[in-house]
């Protein structure tokens, strides 16, 4: 089978205010898993309990194991921004010194009159920061009215659109936002343009979770994952990795509609039971790589979109306690040349005021079949990610930034 890397990212799963967090406009009292642990009456993540989370940082519900089975630490964020492009990035060893721009009193006017003479949709509700479900109740009706695209940001670097199905067809919402993207460069660059389909009556509308899509700025070359592939070794990404990096450094890609399903897809990963032909975006067959040389890259979406911009604690903590029942399951099944590591990109703290993203701390639990756990300490950047993903693998590449955490690991005697 050889050697297979899985990074498993539990999105805006944050541990703590970063020193620089004033900056954002965050409190230095925001923390995600925290402030989720404190204000909830029942909290249980027994598997990552096991791996050293309760290490990382004191909490109520969740203990420090006397012999924790993992590795464990947390991770500050040395690029600039609290954004999914921007941490993901970073994790493969692209720093960006100069955050997204963001758009807090909407989109300029003439940039709206240029994507409505472009994509030809008559006209836009909307142009304002709000939250996804909110916007499209309050101007859902409008729409189905009028077909007009319902376009809105939020303190985030996006420019999302969101359209009923049966008023605009997926085809005809994916080429809106592709000339968005056309249109969103130079000064108006944004992180990402997202489509956002939904389905339902008034009071009932349901975003469409699988058919969302995003349309990122393409990450300069020379990543972690361009390493990789120049090696020929297989980069799955599972989620909306494909969308983060535009599919760059990546041979095989699966979207998911939400964290059950990217935890099935992880499952049958591991298990060796999907078939990854079909699922290869450059058009060849497995045979074609060294299938000795896998990293399988994984984003779980739902604790960020459902519950963490929501500011829904209770959900939030429930879909934590769901993917740690699942990797219970997984790591009895992992391989012994397997490295599983789980990770945030940035905080959401759903106890916060707002909506916003925050400036936080991610976690770093390992895990290795035949290694005893350990700790990581504090890592100053995400990008050591990367490099352990690299050196695990037997790939060297000085130019990528990071550190190993590999060295910290000793297999058990």
């Amino acid at each position: 089978m050889g050697k297979r890397v899985f990074v498993v990212v539990i999105d805006a799963l944050g541990v703590g205010a970063l020193p620089d967090a004033s900056a954002y406009n965050d409190s230095l009292s925001v923390n995600t898993l925290g402030n989720i642990d404190a204000s909830v009456d029942h909290f249980a993540l027994p598997v990552m309990e096991s791996l050293g989370v309760g290490h990382i940082l004191p909490m109520t519900h969740i203990k420090a194991a006397q012999n924790p089975k993992g590795y464990y630490g947390k991770m500050a964020e040395h690029s600039r921004g609290k954004d999914t492009t921007t941490g993901h990035w970073e994790m493969m060893g692209i720093y960006l010194e100069k955050p997204f721009r963001v758009y807090p009193k909407g989109f300029p006017e003439d940039l709206i009159q240029q994507f409505i003479q472009k994509t030809a949709c008559g006209d836009i509700l909307g142009n304002i920061p709000a939250s996804g479900t909110e916007i499209i109740e309050s101007l859902g009706q409008k729409h189905l009215e009028t077909a007009y695209p319902i376009v809105y940001t939020s303190a985030d670097s996006v420019f999302q659109v969101a359209a009923h199905v049966e008023k605009v067809p997926l085809k005809t919402l994916y080429s809106w936002c592709q000339t968005a993207r056309e249109l969103l460069h130079g000064e108006h660059e944004v992180s990402r343009v997202i489509a956002r389909p939904f389905i339902g009556e008034p009071g009932k509308f349901e975003r469409l979770g699988g058919d969302r899509r995003d349309y990122a700025v393409p990450p300069p070359t020379g990543s972690c994952l361009d390493v990789i592939k120049r090696s020929n070794g297989i980069v799955f990404a599972v989620g909306k990795i494909e969308d983060i990096f535009c599919q760059v450094g990546v041979t095989h890609a699966i979207h998911t509609r939400g964290n059950t399903h990217g935890l099935q897809v992880l499952g049958q990963i591991i298990r060796n039971e999907l078939d990854l032909e079909p699922l290869n975006i450059e058009g060849k067959s497995l045979d074609a790589y060294q299938q000795d040389q896998q990293f399988i890259f994984v984003n779980l979406v739902d604790t960020d979109m459902k519950y963490g911009h929501r500011r829904d604690v209770v959900g939030y903590a429930h879909a934590l306690e769901e993917i740690d029942a699942a990797l219970g399951t997984y790591l009895k099944e992992l391989g012994p040349e397997d490295l599983l590591m789980i990770t945030g990109d940035h905080g959401c703290d759903p106890t916060a005021p707002g909506s916003d993203h925050t400036r936080e701390y991610i976690p770093i639990l390992m895990y290795a079949p035949g290694y005893p756990g350990g700790s990581l300490g504090v890592r100053d950047s995400f990008a050591d990610i990367g490099k352990t993903v690299l050196e695990w693998l037997g790939l060297q590449n000085n130019e990528v930034p990071g550190k190993t955490m590999l060295s910290v690991m000793s297999p058990c005697v």
